[in-house]
């Protein structure tokens, strides 16, 4: 089997972890591209020993260290909230830690072969990357989900996080008249609602009005991540464990250089 049919099925999602590691599109594709071009020239080796995912991202995450500090632009960093200013600021290991386990799946023993550190390491760093999340305020969301059941366990998990709830809709129009009515200070959107409308659409509209964090939460992955602009920057996909969720809630208000405190 060759190197591109061995990698192609996670391709997608070191994409989406890059993305979320970085908070950016350009500068998490940047990480992944290097690192292939890094596999294609025989520069990195998957390590035989590590499932063809696992060594991925191992890969990946070599490239972090050896070309980081070239690939990540850090000039504009003053002008950004201090929300964003704090995040880049946080040990980029405890950053990585955190996402590989809670937004990415993996087990803390797969994370600490990734990171080349033990699992009490590993343990550490997510706890220290929380610690950092869990000290921003609350903000208002708004549902976009038509499946009755999905849509109660993310208002859960959501209000668990100490956030508000503004509203719940099912179909493009539900969603935009919610936001005429009160500004969200996040979206957690389905792509496909009930009526048939999109929420890709739906939030294409909302982004219109108002510049706001957007999570999709899909069955349907590679609708998205198909490798052409525009993707989203936070995707989970269906069905999903709470903490994948809570991850990508923490990630997302933290990354947004726009976003805004509110009261919960």
């Amino acid at each position: 089997m060759s190197l591109l049919a061995r990698l192609a099925p996670h391709l997608p999602y070191v994409r989406r972890y890059a993305r979320a590691l970085t908070g950016d599109q350009t500068t998490g594709d940047n990480y992944v591209r290097v690192a292939l071009e890094a596999l294609a020239a025989g520069e990195r080796q998957l390590s035989p020993d590590m499932t063809p995912r696992v060594a991925l991202y191992h890969v990946f995450h070599a490239i972090w260290a050896s070309t980081g500090a070239q690939l990540e632009d850090t000039s504009g960093l003053e002008a950004q909230d201090d929300a964003s200013r704090r995040l880049m600021r946080i040990a980029p290991r405890s950053r990585q830690a955190f996402l590989l386990t809670a937004l990415e799946g993996f087990t803390p023993s797969e994370a600490a072969q990734i990171l080349d550190a033990d699992p009490s390491e590993v343990e550490r760093l997510i706890g220290e990357a929380q610690s950092d999340i869990d000290a921003e305020l609350a903000t208002e969301v708004l549902i976009i989900e038509d499946e009755a059941i999905i849509s109660a366990d993310i208002e859960s998990l959501v209000r668990e996080l100490g956030h508000t709830v503004t509203a719940t809709a099912t179909t493009h129009d539900e969603a935009v008249d919610a936001v005429a009515r009160q500004r969200p200070g996040l979206v957690l959107a389905d792509i496909q609602l009930a009526d048939g409308s999109s929420g890709i659409d739906a939030v294409k509209d909302i982004l219109k009005r108002f510049d706001v964090p957007v999570i999709f939460i899909t069955a349907f992955p590679e609708r998205l991540l198909t490798g052409e602009r525009p993707e989203p920057t936070f995707l989970i996909t269906k069905p999903f464990q709470p903490e994948t969720v809570k991850a990508a809630i923490s990630q997302a208000l933290f990354f947004h250089p726009t976003r805004r405190r509110q009261a919960a």
